[in-house]
């Protein structure tokens, strides 16, 4: 499975899609609206020590970087969201007792991982974050002698090759089926090389070969910017707050169309432009009060 599959099914799914569609004539008005700047990589870190603890965070936060479906029912502190709840929970592990260490993860459970994200323990969203942290820290011992850094270096400096490695894991695992055929959306492993890079742990040359990382809150700053219309009876269920199937064709659809449109966007920008950074600042633009005060549709899985 391959990034180039990722462009080229997310088109397929876009031109064939019934419940979602991409408003074309928009997109050269938006794109001009948008800052052109791209997101710029961190410094590259030259020390041993501090790279691997990097690595760790990133490899380890993304490999838990899911879980939207279940955000409304955590225990969250006042103004944060689902995600810097889970966030701000590996940060505290990293700042009080450094990363775990690749043995660590491999026998870590859902109740060691409720009692630090402060959880109820019977929340069945920690025990699928154990499952994955579990994955990654097997992969760690069996391939890499423990090393979170030799993940990053066994790229060789491609974002691509990276991706293609860790969605070949099942804590990155990421494709739903669509009228007979995989569509991989390979969010998670892709959204790791961004923040890899984001960070100065690597210097990637194929950036640009990234698509934008498939979630449900770009999808949902598209639509209401216009550049997404969505089929009223999809908009009535998530506007109840419905919970829309993982894999359903209404589902794909919106991550495959959001993808989609994200690439013509970045079409019609500077070529420096990247979906990555695109993304960057469309998620960002989601954290918004005009974008909360509406509901985004919600799927309970490991993909997002």
């Amino acid at each position: 499975m391959v990034v180039k599959d990722v462009k080229d099914q997310c088109e397929r799914v876009a031109a064939s899609a019934r419940r979602v569609r991409i408003e074309r004539e928009q997109i050269p008005l938006y794109a001009a609206s948008l800052p052109a700047g791209a997101a710029a990589a961190g410094e590259f870190v030259q020390g041993s020590e501090e790279r691997e603890q990097l690595a760790a965070f990133w490899l380890t936060l993304d490999a838990i970087n899911f879980g939207s479906g279940w955000f409304p029912t955590l225990r969250k502190a006042p103004g944060r969201s689902g995600y810097t709840t889970v966030a701000d929970g590996i940060r505290r592990r990293f700042e009080r007792r450094g990363p775990w260490s690749a043995l660590e993860l491999s026998l870590i459970t859902g109740r060691e991982l409720a009692w630090l994200l402060r959880q109820d323990p019977a929340h069945e969203l920690p025990e699928l974050f154990a499952w994955s942290l579990r994955d990654l820290g097997n992969h760690l011992l069996t391939e890499y002698g423990g090393s979170f850094a030799r993940v990053v270096d066994a790229a060789a400096g491609s974002a691509v090759r990276l991706v293609e490695t860790l969605a070949g894991w099942h804590s990155f695992a990421d494709s739903s089926l669509y009228e007979g055929e995989q569509v991989p959306f390979l969010k998670r492993a892709q959204i790791t090389a961004a923040d890899l890079s984001r960070a100065g742990v690597a210097r990637f040359r194929d950036l640009h070969e990234l698509t934008m990382f498939a979630d449900n809150l770009v999808p949902h700053v598209l639509r209401l910017d216009g550049i997404l219309t969505f089929d009223r009876r999809l908009v009535t269920r998530i506007e109840r707050e419905e919970l829309i199937e993982h894999g359903s064709p209404e589902e794909v659809e919106i991550r495959a169309c959001a993808v989609h449109a994200v690439e013509l966007i970045v079409a019609a920008m500077p070529e420096t432009v990247t979906a990555a950074a695109v993304d960057q600042l469309l998620w960002h633009r989601g954290q918004g009060p005009v974008y909360k005060a509406s509901p985004r549709h919600r799927s309970r899985c490991t993909a997002y």
